[in-house]
């Protein structure tokens, strides 16, 4: 008879004569068959249809029968995720838009399958969300353990974080049955692709609003969680689930100075992309020019200044100030989130405007407090840099300003969602200033493609 054991994030069988499935390979420093722990389920589903003999003493899932105390009927998308998760075995990832209820989704998942369940999210902030979400919805009948931010709680359901995953997963890679990978986008990063592959868990939900990755890592999400078995785009529910939405793009033109200043600059970079045969087609080819351009001994120190000094003149283009005044006079009345590209600059219009601001510098009470007070709109607008495209809880906003931003189709989406949760009459705008006959023109086109 076949035996299975689970050991330090691998699934070993002993008891083997010749058969058994690939992954396995003969371990011959402990003299026994050992194969990654994520080779389980099909491990048990080849010895279960090849009618071999064997005891499964790997798994220590637990089942817990979870109802949840939040009375919420499913909306009609939802269900069809669900449904289509389920058809293909409960294992896969669902894409929905910010603010589309993935969370909802999950929970309902986590009552379907009925057993112990790790939740992996990729911030601290979102570690306590999804804390919270779950003490809500199962804290009376299970306790929610937290692994990760200086907890370590193993329970039945238990949310940890992509990082706390990674060191802790060989050590409790036998415990859940179902792991749900919340923004699942961080997954194929090379160091969090190991932790499926300690998991025993059968089942598998991941959740994104964007799951390409610009170095095309999403290709491995197939082998990681599943593949997608459903998908759907802000445009999909504005109207009904998400607020209807209006992009506006504005051009912004540089002044003369600055004109000439881009000119400048962009044509001693476009000198060395020559003289050196580099296209810029991808962030690949930026990074090789980086390289390039560093180990230069003719040009690449100017080159790169040259590279900074163009990206500096578009993104903090003068007129784009007088142009996001105007539009929070427009918008008075209405809740405004405006996103720079760096700290400097939004440290310069937070006191410009008198707008308080939030970065990955500002203390979490302090970003806490102005969050709070945006919410009770004791604040009609906030400004902000890459800190809240994802991982925290931003209130509900109706006016989005993008100052600068990157190529990013999923930091596009993310912005996006945050002005989405609908209301009664609410139509969400979102702004885009981009400044003319440069490259942000460009960009502008590249993230858009999100939504096609």
């Amino acid at each position: 008879m076949i035996e299975l054991f689970y050991e330090a994030g691998t699934l070993v069988a002993t008891g083997a004569s010749t058969w058994l499935p690939e992954p396995f390979v003969w371990d011959g420093r402990t003299r026994q068959w050992r194969a990654p722990a994520n080779a389980y389920r099909e491990t048990v589903l080849s010895l279960r249809s090849q009618g071999v003999a064997h005891e499964d003493r790997a798994s220590a899932f637990e089942k817990i029968p979870l109802e949840s105390r939040v009375a919420m009927e499913p909306r009609p998308y939802q269900k069809e995720a669900l449904g289509a998760w389920r058809r293909d075995g409960l294992r896969g990832v669902i894409v929905l838009p910010t603010g589309a209820g993935k969370t909802a989704v999950a929970v309902s998942a986590m009552e379907r399958v009925g057993r112990s369940t790790l939740v992996v999210v990729p911030t601290l902030a979102l570690l306590k969300q999804w804390y919270s979400v779950l003490q809500d919805a199962f804290g009376g009948s299970v306790t929610i353990g937290l692994l990760g931010g200086g907890y370590h709680e193993i329970t039945p359901i238990t949310v940890t974080t992509y990082d706390s995953a990674y060191i802790h997963a060989e050590r409790y890679g036998d415990r859940f049955a179902l792991v749900v990978y919340d923004e699942v986008h961080h997954l194929p990063a090379p160091k969090n692709a190991i932790i499926p592959k300690m998991l025993l868990a059968p089942y598998a939900l991941g959740l994104t609003a964007t799951p390409e990755r610009p170095d095309g890592g999403h290709g491995l999400l197939p082998d990681l969680a599943g593949p997608i078995v459903y998908r759907r785009s802000p445009e999909d529910l504005a109207g009904t689930y998400l607020a209807p939405f209006e992009l506006v793009r504005i051009p912004i033109e540089l002044t003369a100075q600055e004109r000439f200043d881009y000119a400048q600059a962009e044509a001693v970079y476009r000198d060395f992309l020559e003289k050196h045969r580099l296209p810029m087609r991808s962030p690949e080819d930026w990074q090789r020019f980086i390289m390039v351009a560093a180990t230069s001994h003719s040009g690449g120190r100017e080159a790169l200044l040259a590279a900074r000094q163009r990206r500096e003149i578009r993104e903090g283009a003068m007129r784009k100030g007088s142009t996001l005044e105007t539009l929070l006079r427009r918008h008075w009345d209405d809740r405004v989130i405006v996103f720079a590209k760096s700290v400097d600059e939004v440290y310069d219009l937070s006191r410009r405007f008198l707008i308080p601001g939030v970065t990955y510098e500002t203390p979490a009470r302090e970003r806490k407090e102005i969050l709070d007070r945006f919410r009770e709109g004791r604040y009609r607008a906030i400004i902000a840099s890459d800190v809240l495209n994802e991982g925290i809880d931003v209130p509900d906003a109706g006016v989005a300003v993008i100052l600068a931003g990157s190529a990013s189709r999923r930091e596009y989406v993310q912005r996006l969602g945050r002005i989405l949760r609908p209301r009664e009459g609410k139509r969400a705008i979102l702004y885009e200033l981009v400044t003319s006959q440069t490259g942000e023109e460009f960009t502008a086109r590249r993230r858009k493609e999100a939504l096609l």
